[in-house]
């Protein structure tokens, strides 16, 4: 439902203590992160490019070694057996690495693009666009170009000031704003055949926030944009620390990424301080309420996975009491930047869900829920 009041957040929920309850209560979290939980919290984006303005990326069919989940989304497109879905290679010359990308090519020439960010495990975790959510179906309909990176995890798709300390998942430059921004687009745009100049940029939770500082930061590059359950202030101690969990999950901390909280680089990736590089756009956004559905309750996790009623509680549990938590958070956050938008006479439209906590299936409905918006920003 379409609304512009404040919702509700959610509560926490006592558990009983007991040894097989605990058993049961880590087989219910990865049941949880089974159906497409992730605990990642608030949004952010990059710093200045560190490249010449013509640099462009290299676009291939040569496959990046397989790591992480990379089989299990290379196998869910294989499936699709159709030269529309497919998967490409795009060499970042920032960051001078390879980076995977699954591409839904439009079923016509010349139509828009759409970027589509996963959250804070980027396409190394399985908790992304291709595994979890509908959303390659649902585009193929739509006639549009789909582009999304299958690497970024705990980057905030970011320029960093700073090169991260070697860890799984962050290693080398992190140059992700100067390569979606400038080094990506003109070659895999002709690569699929396309001279449209609408594009859309789209996020969820940590990335929410990385689709609301792309559009700021670039022009007229994006047409529309989308955030779903995200924060687009980053430079207060509140949100600065939501920055720093996210980021610490991937080993760093969120100095390395920015410098100093409330620093130039920081506030540059303030979302709500930029809004002004919003104008002109199609923009929606969402969040739930925090508290839980129908869709998260035991009863139903147990029919729908096939688990007893103590493993379906604890998968419950922890989606309710995490992802109500982080996404009371994130609603605060948006009517934020719902406030800063109207002061500024910027027009938007947001979805304020009256129940939904931070999980994929309302960003799977989001897909929907927003193509209106998004479409009609694109000229479709």
């Amino acid at each position: 439902m379409l609304r512009t009041s404040k919702a509700v957040t959610g509560e926490d929920t006592d558990f009983p203590n007991s040894e097989e309850y605990m058993r049961k209560f880590t087989a219910g979290i990865a049941l949880a992160a089974a159906i497409g939980f992730t605990a990642a919290i608030a949004p952010v984006v990059m710093a200045q490019p560190a490249v010449a303005a013509d640099a462009q990326a290299t676009i291939s069919n040569n496959k990046v070694a397989a790591a992480f989940y990379d089989n299990d989304w290379r196998q869910k497109i294989a499936s699709y057996n159709t030269d529309r879905v497919t998967e490409v290679t795009a060499h970042s010359p920032s960051m001078n690495r390879d980076i995977p990308l699954v591409v839904v090519k439009a079923a016509d020439p010349n139509r828009p693009t759409i970027y589509l960010l996963n959250g804070a495990g980027g396409g190394e975790q399985n908790l992304n666009w291709v595994q979890q959510t509908d959303a390659i179906d649902f585009y193929l309909q739509q006639n549009v170009n789909v582009v999304i990176p299958m690497r970024g995890a705990f980057s905030y798709y970011t320029d960093w000031v700073n090169d991260p300390v070697q860890s799984t998942y962050l290693n080398g430059p992190q140059k992700w704003e100067t390569f979606l921004t400038k080094e990506l687009p003109a070659p895999l745009e002709s690569y699929i055949g396309t001279n449209n100049d609408k594009r859309a940029i789209l996020g969820m939770s940590m990335s929410a926030t990385s689709s609301l500082l792309l559009a700021e930061h670039s022009g007229k590059l994006y047409s529309a944009v989308g955030s779903f359950s995200g924060c687009a202030a980053t430079s207060d101690p509140a949100t600065w620390g939501f920055v720093g969990i996210t980021v610490n999950r991937g080993g760093q901390t969120a100095e390395t990424m920015w410098g100093p909280m409330g620093g130039e680089v920081n506030r540059y990736n303030d979302a709500l301080i930029n809004t002004e590089g919003l104008r002109d756009k199609a923009i929606y956004v969402s969040n739930g309420s925090g508290l839980i559905s129908d869709v998260e309750t035991s009863s139903k996790l147990a029919r729908d996975n096939n688990v007893d009623g103590l493993t379906a509680f604890g998968g419950s549990s922890t989606i309710t009491v995490e992802g109500g938590l982080i996404e009371g958070a994130t609603n605060v956050c948006t009517h934020d930047l719902q406030t800063k938008l109207d002061r500024s006479g910027i027009p938007a439209t947001f979805n304020f869900r009256n129940t939904g906590v931070h999980t994929w299936t309302y960003w799977e409905q989001d897909l929907k829920d927003s193509w209106p918006v998004i479409s009609a920003g694109l000229g479709i």
